[in-house]
């Protein structure tokens, strides 16, 4: 079976490919699908923002898609910057900027606690559909801490751990980390809806 990424981030498109090896299906990327889409993630939920970029993937290919969108959660700050994570402050802000205004937010509040979610969505043509969820918990630190890892992992505390997402190696990270932890769920949800299908197939 072949399946399309919705992303153009070779990162996730290297870590599904690993998964959807093991279940003898082919995962492309967008580009290499032979089209480029440009959604409006106009949703309220992580689910419905992937939910929009998976319909749109398979409505433009015709073939099963994988999409999913994740954030930081922040208690204190009424769940912001949630959906808008990686837009927080504005498209023209960069990671650094983005963190800076974060702890500027966060200036005088004594609960710190935050989350990483990540919702998975893997569409059908037929409309049926996996959805896989994952997250982890921990505290947000009052200074960036760590070169490593990319927008709000500097600033984040995983529950348990001494260092933050910013400090921990590649490794580490990806076995703690939200997505890893979507990616588990989904990779089993897959196998289950392959082995149905194939005992349809046999049936």
């Amino acid at each position: 079976m072949k399946l399309i990424l919705a992303s153009g981030n070779k990162g996730k498109l290297r870590e599904m490919r690993a998964i959807l090896s093991d279940l003898g299906a082919e995962l492309v990327s967008q580009a290499e699908a032979g089209y480029d889409l440009d959604v409006e993630e106009n949703g309220d939920s992580f689910l419905a923002n992937a939910r929009i970029k998976a319909r749109a993937a398979v409505e433009a290919s015709g073939l099963p898609c994988i999409a999913d969108d994740s954030g930081l959660v922040v208690d204190a700050l009424g769940g912001q910057p949630g959906i808008y994570s990686a837009r927080y402050g504005g498209e023209g802000l960069d990671d650094a900027r983005r963190n800076s205004l974060l702890l500027k937010n966060m200036e005088g509040k004594e609960d710190r606690s935050a989350r990483f979610e990540c919702c998975i969505v893997c569409m059908f043509p037929d409309g049926k559909e996996i959805v896989s969820f994952g997250e982890v918990r921990g505290t947000l630190v009052h200074e960036p801490r760590g070169q490593g890892g990319f927008g709000y992992d500097p600033l984040f505390l995983p529950e348990g751990e001494e260092f933050t997402m910013g400090e921990l190696s590649c490794e580490k990270k990806n076995r703690i980390s939200h997505r890893a932890r979507a990616l588990a769920d989904f990779e089993k949800k897959l196998r289950e809806y392959f082995d149905t299908q194939n005992s349809a197939e046999r049936g």
